[in-house]
């Protein structure tokens, strides 16, 4: 309707409106299932969130598709509505079909090649190819890059997180350069004042819109009511896919003049910027007071929150068994055998840890029994590489463990750092992990109650 009132043509309104709802209805996932992650949210309206955060990006780009085909039929594009419409499936299906054959590919490469870097020097020169190729063939690039992360995830799942987390070490530079480039476009002097009028109209009438739309639907979904009352207010966030889709909107619009000299193109681009900037400000916000409305912040605690809090302390096990270093190796074999421990700290006549026998230690001396008599601990026993204390962090020891591929660990005294006082073990890491998970979990779902 402002369209029209700056220039009285119903073909150039209803292609700036089609343009702008289309873009309007994506979400910003990473924001949103940031503050989700954050704030530990667990429970019916996060999974919803998630849901739609996940899915209405690709919503978004499909009417897109449809939207900017719209608009350029109605401001005299050539071409026949039925013209527009293989286009538009020709774009959109192409891309989806594009990004499935290079996931499907680079997945294959995957299987073969371990080394983390030569798997992301692939994965990102087959990105570059997927996008070269839908800029040749005139599809979507967006859509073509997430069905390509979307195929992989779920092809291979485990290999495909590893590379996620690789790629987004060095995404975070190329991310920060997109949006300074995008900002670098929003030129205040440029803007008049109408453009600030539909800035402030696209702000209210998308938050107005999202609540609207996601009561109704969880409505006729019969839904829970937190979703109906919350869902809308946790979908405000507006981010990459959105600006990206006005970038692509400003070339293909950018021919189709408003008023002074300023194309369509540059209106949406310039009027998607600003309101990023506004509802990047409130949208996680909102989604926070949403999730603690609904009662479920803080009821997703995982094994390394609980981690986090415990030391060594919590899990050592004082009652190991000390091996001295003139024991004879007979005593040692015996301890192995007896028990399920698959380390022993050595210590001299002083009590003192000058090294620790494992059974890889004792495995080159097994077959000659005539010498379990008179070799001693000392003899087979290895250097004492790591060690830690009782008031050390578990997550850094566990870590540590994790790195060194060890599962016993000897633990000394806080005072005395060759005076032994257990071993810590990962089994019992992870069953007193376990325990204490499930006693916060169960005083959780006690004490958060859905509002």
């Amino acid at each position: 309707g402002l369209l029209y009132l700056v220039k009285p043509d119903v073909s150039l309104a209803l292609a700036g409106g089609a343009v702008f709802g289309a873009i309007a209805s994506a979400t910003d996932p990473a924001s949103t299932v940031d503050v989700l992650w954050e704030y530990r949210s667990q429970g019916v309206m996060t999974t919803a969130i998630i849901a739609v955060v996940a899915l209405d990006d690709a919503l978004a780009m499909t009417l897109y598709g449809i939207g900017t085909s719209c608009a350029q039929m109605l401001t005299g594009g050539a071409g026949s509505i039925t013209h527009e419409l293989l286009n538009v499936s020709r774009e959109i299906f192409g891309a989806i079909a594009l990004g499935a054959v290079g996931a499907g590919l680079l997945a294959a490469f995957m299987k073969w090649v371990r080394q983390p870097e030569r798997t992301v020097a692939m994965a990102t020169g087959m990105i570059l190819l997927v996008i070269s190729i839908s800029l040749y063939l005139k599809m979507d690039v967006i859509l073509a890059g997430m069905t390509m992360g979307f195929v992989l995830t779920n092809v291979v799942p485990y290999r495909s997180e590893d590379l996620f987390k690789l790629m987004r070490s060095f995404s975070i530079p190329i991310y920060v350069l997109f949006f300074v480039l995008v900002g670098a476009r929003l030129g205040f002097k440029d803007m008049t004042w109408w453009l600030w009028v539909i800035v402030a109209l696209y702000v209210v009438g998308r938050s107005i819109g999202k609540m609207l739309g996601a009561s109704l639907g969880a409505k006729i979904s019969k839904c829970d009511i937190n979703v109906r009352k919350y869902l809308g207010m946790s979908l405000f966030a507006q981010g990459g896919v959105a600006v990206g889709l006005s970038i692509v909107a400003a070339q293909h619009l950018n021919n189709i003049e408003v008023k002074d000299g300023l194309s369509l193109g540059d209106a949406i681009i310039f009027s998607v910027t600003a309101t990023t900037l506004v509802v990047q400000l409130i949208g996680p916000a909102m989604v926070k007071l949403a999730i603690k409305l609904a009662g479920e912040a803080g009821r997703n605690i995982t094994e390394e929150d609980v981690m986090e809090d415990m030391l060594v302390s919590d899990v050592v096990d004082e009652k190991s068994i000390m091996i001295k270093e003139f024991d004879p190796v007979q005593i040692a074999v015996e301890l192995f055998r007896d028990n399920d421990r698959l380390l022993y700290p050595v210590v001299n006549k002083d009590g003192k840890l000058t090294g620790i026998l494992s059974f890889d230690s004792l495995k080159n001396i097994l077959a000659d029994r005539d010498s379990w008599q008179w070799l001693l601990a000392a003899d087979v026993m290895t250097p004492v590489v790591e060690r830690t204390t009782m008031n050390q962090k578990l997550s850094d020891v566990y870590r540590e463990m994790q790195q060194m591929k060890v599962d016993q660990l000897p633990v000394v005294s806080r005072e005395d750092w060759d005076e032994p006082v257990g071993v810590v073990d990962m089994r019992n890491i992870k069953i007193k992990l376990h325990a204490e998970l499930i006693r916060r979990r169960s005083q959780g779902s006690e004490t958060l109650q859905p509002a």
